[in-house]
């Protein structure tokens, strides 16, 4: 196997850096995981992230709105609803986060089976 230059490094480090920025947090990766199953409104949402704020949820749907990772559609219907959708650019991370709940799992058992 060929060794990376550090012009490569570097590039793969600032790749690395941007996923980081836009997942990062205790909230993203869980609302993306539930938006992978079917589209949600806030407050079901809410309800299926336990500890989060509706302050903080807000946040996090905008932030994954501006990076095309969610869609938000308002429906004019009576009372006016809200509803989140992963878009299909959202969906290129499944893979990732199935790889991320894997690892985690087995971790979790390692960590567990020393502390045991």
């Amino acid at each position: 196997m060929k060794e990376a230059s550090i012009e490569e490094c570097t590039r793969s480090i600032l790749s690395i850096r941007d996923v980081l920025d836009i997942l990062s947090g205790k909230w993203k990766l869980p609302i993306l995981m539930l938006l992978m199953f079917e589209k949600r409104r806030f407050k079901d949402l809410q309800n299926h992230i336990p500890g989060i704020t509706p302050k903080m949820l807000v946040k996090e749907l905008r932030d994954l709105e501006i990076n095309q990772l969610v869609n938000r559609t308002v429906y004019d219907a009576s009372p006016v609803y809200i509803e989140y959708a992963i878009t299909p650019y959202g969906r290129t991370l499944k893979k990732i986060i199935l790889e991320m709940e894997d690892w985690g799992k087995k971790h979790r058992k390692r960590i567990m089976a020393k502390t045991s």
